[in-house]
C-alpha cells in the first residue's frame, strides 16, 4: 500500500523565439500502479532564469536561446 510520486515532461517549442512550453505531468502510483495523475504547464521564454527548471529544460533552453534569439525575443517586446 505504498504511494510513489513521479514527475514526467514534455516539451513543445513556439516558434519564432523558440519559446518553451514545459508541461510537467505529476503521477501517483499506488503499489507500482498509477492511481492519479495532475498537469502544470508553463512558459520558458528566451532570457528567462532556468535555475530552478528541471534538466531537460535547461538543456532545452540552452541549445535553443542563443544570444540572438534573446535579443530578437527582447527586441519584439519593445515594438
Amino acid at each position: 500500500m505504498a504511494f510513489t510520486e513521479e514527475q514526467e515532461y514534455k516539451l513543445e517549442i513556439i516558434p519564432p523565439y523558440n519559446t518553451i512550453q514545459v508541461r510537467r505531468a505529476d503521477i501517483v502510483k499506488k503499489d507500482g500502479v498509477e492511481v492519479g495523475r495532475t498537469y502544470h504547464r508553463h512558459v520558458v521564454v528566451p532570457g528567462a532564469d532556468t535555475t530552478n527548471e528541471p534538466d531537460v529544460v535547461k538543456k532545452a533552453a540552452a541549445a535553443l536561446h542563443d544570444a540572438a534569439t534573446v535579443t530578437a525575443y527582447t527586441t519584439s517586446l519593445e515594438d
